[in-house]
């Protein structure tokens, strides 16, 4: 472990850094009289290729000149590079306190069709072939603005030393991948955090099933801007559909059928449109799949994400797998810590927490410090390296609440175990010997099961506390089939892939199946400290992972089939990867439902040719069996450390 990156991912874990030193050595000057006092702002319009003008914002330290350069960080952005005007100063710049005061020339550009930039918008544009690049010069998309881009400011700015970082967080980290396939030589280092990947299986869909609890985030990019313009320009269209679903479980209920959005609210929205015209995996999707096209990147690449991430923990594991199969020469790093949605970005928070539960002090505050500030020092403010760095991982277990360090991930030695469902509700490692036994429960769309036992789905018009929720309430339900093991004698660690394979028959002719992976803690469990409400944490039953299957994509996600009345077919439910440890005396509880609502669409469990397009009267009752025979072995398969 003798290089940059392997250090500054060590550091944090290895180097005995405290909770209270953590928050001692945080910066006293807040960040906007830091800019103000060392930064001076300038705004531009690069000219791209096809000749479209972008908006761009630079922030180069007062000091700098031809004869003391500094590197540049860019991000490449769909939202507003506000404040505008020359005198008007962001109250930050930088993803982390500490990469502000490291000083570089930080750079953010609003993508092409947004905000003042000109041309026109399309969401995650598809990437042109070398073909097509070849065939007209003159043809855009996010990889050729971001090269001349940086060709621009590599050319034009006198105090910049040839060195470019990249850094995307959520939907700019598409543009970050695309900016890193741009292939410039003046890259040498970037970071995707929290990564769009491939929106069919995140954000607004999971494995088909469409997020209808983010509605409200289809005005932002379907709204067609009639011009550049300062202005949120879209707010007119979000209002309605914002004050509709603030309503959460009841209010999207009555909704109905997802054509009603159509006709209530979205009925000019291109984005909205789009999804409705592709509802499978089909040349639309696949072309805006960033994955298969990660190839070729040679510069050093952190990836970063939460494991209670509900918008992007796909596509963060996705880039990090992609890229270490696709990019073998990039050294690429990777930290997922216990984090929501770009919750690695909080500044001085003391306690770090998700929901009910408490993870440990200023750990936001100690990746910054020391791991991605470090990392944009190590590769931009130094010309060369000696030593070729090594990969590494750091990955922050939510059940013992610390973190580890791997060579890779999955980790390597991880083993594979099989936990099989039991018709009397157990969870063992046990293959089940009883012939024709099932599990089963009545699914009716109309009265969905909740996706939260309290509470609102839907916070601040995203997901949030869902990822780590008490699921207690749903066990006695009806339409969740439950399953668990006896308390534990020991500790047990998932580390990595997670998927359910299911052995179902249904009476309907479609269906879903969400499974819920759970830890169960033991009744003495000591509730947490900084929380002062009535949650208790004796007897939760805390989501460690959860995912949903829309059961028409069972075989493709391209071709779409109607199930078989009462014929057992398999149906698999990959889950996002996880490192949890159920420790001694716990529980591990599986949970499988048909509907998750409000954070999912429902199946109507007829089939239809689009839900997007069924009626009121195709959404019916349907007895959904799961099958735990030997010759239908229901089970979940997990990565464990041995």
């Amino acid at each position: 472990m003798r290089t940059a990156c392997i250090a500054l991912l060590g550091v944090a874990l290895y180097g005995g850094i405290t909770p209270a030193r953590a928050v001692a050595q945080s910066t006293s000057e807040s960040d906007s009289a830091f800019i103000a006092t060392h930064y001076a702002k300038r705004e531009l319009r690069i000219a791209m290729r096809d000749g479209a003008r972008l908006f761009t914002v630079l922030y180069v330290p007062r000091d700098a000149s031809a004869a003391r350069r500094y590197p540049i960080v860019l991000q490449r952005t769909p939202f507003s590079a506000a404040p505008y005007g020359s005198t008007a100063y962001a109250t930050t710049l930088a993803p982390d306190a500490f990469m502000l005061r490291d000083q570089y020339i930080f750079v953010t550009q609003e993508v092409r069709g947004r905000y003042l930039s000109e041309g026109t918008f399309e969401n995650v544009r598809p990437l042109l072939s070398d073909v097509a690049k070849a065939r007209d010069p003159r043809a855009a998309d996010e990889a050729t603005d971001a090269f001349d881009t940086i060709d621009w400011l590599a050319h034009n700015v006198p105090e910049h030393d040839g060195r470019v970082g990249l850094i995307g967080i959520s939907y700019g980290g598409y543009y970050a991948a695309a900016a890193a396939l741009s292939r410039h030589p003046a890259i040498v280092a970037s970071s995707l955090q929290a990564p769009v990947m491939d929106f069919f299986f995140e954000d607004f869909h999971h494995n088909g099933a469409l997020l209808e609890a983010h509605l409200g985030a289809f005005p932002v990019f379907g709204t067609v801007r009639p011009e550049p313009t300062m202005k949120h320009w879209w707010l007119p269209s979000l209002a309605p559909v914002a004050d509709f679903t603030s309503g959460d479980y009841d209010s999207l209920l009555t909704l109905g059928p997802l054509r009603n959005a159509t006709t209530r609210f979205l009925a000019n929205d291109t984005w909205w449109r789009a999804i409705v015209a592709h509802p499978n995996y089909d040349s639309f999707w696949q072309a805006r799949a960033m994955p298969p096209r990660l190839r070729g990147i040679t510069h050093p690449v952190l990836v970063v994400g939460g494991w209670f991430d509900a918008e992007n923990l796909y596509g963060t594991l996705e880039a990090y797998r992609a890229l270490r199969a696709r990019s073998p020469a990039a050294v690429v790093s990777l930290v997922m810590g216990p984090f929501a949605h770009r919750g690695w970005l909080d500044r001085d928070a003391p306690h770090t927490m998700h929901g009910d539960l408490y993870l440990g002090d200023s750990l936001a505050t100690v990746f910054q410090r020391d791991v991605e500030a470090p990392f944009f020092r190590a590769h931009l403010k130094r010309a060369s390296s000696t030593t070729a760095p090594a990969a590494s991982s750091m990955l922050f277990d939510t059940g013992r609440k610390t973190w580890t360090r791997f060579a890779r991930w999955p980790a390597p030695g991880v083993v594979r175990r099989s936990y099989f469902f039991g018709g009397d509700g157990s969870l063992t490692t046990t293959a089940p010997a009883a012939p024709n036994a099932f599990v089963q429960y009545v699914s009716d769309p109309r009265k969905p099961v909740p996706s939260r036992c309290s509470g609102p789905t839907i916070e601040d018009g995203t997901l949030n506390r869902v990822m780590s929720d008490d699921q207690r309430c749903f066990t006695s339900r009806p339409d969740v089939a439950t399953f668990q093991t006896a308390a534990l004698d020991g500790d047990a660690t998932f580390a990595g892939e997670i998927t359910a394979r299911l052995s179902v028959s249904t009476t309907g002719t479609d269906a879903d199946f969400v499974v819920k992976v759970i830890d169960v803690y033991p009744p003495d469990e000591a509730d947490n400290p900084f929380r002062r409400d009535s949650v208790r944490l004796g007897g939760y039953q805390q989501l460690v992972r959860g995912e949903i299957m829309r059961g028409r994509y069972r075989r493709s996600f391209s071709a779409p089939v109607p199930f078989r009345p009462n014929e057992v077919t398999e149906v698999v439910v990959r889950l996002p990867d996880v490192f949890h440890t159920f420790r001694k005396g716990h529980r591990i509880m599986v949970q499988v439902q048909s509907t998750w609502f409000p954070m999912f669409d429902r199946n109507p469990q007829r089939y239809v040719r689009s839900i997007y397009e069924a009626d009121a009267s195709d959404f019916v009752r349907a007895t959904q069996r799961i099958w735990v025979s030997p010759r239908a072995a229901s089970r979940l398969d997990v990565q464990m450390l041995p």
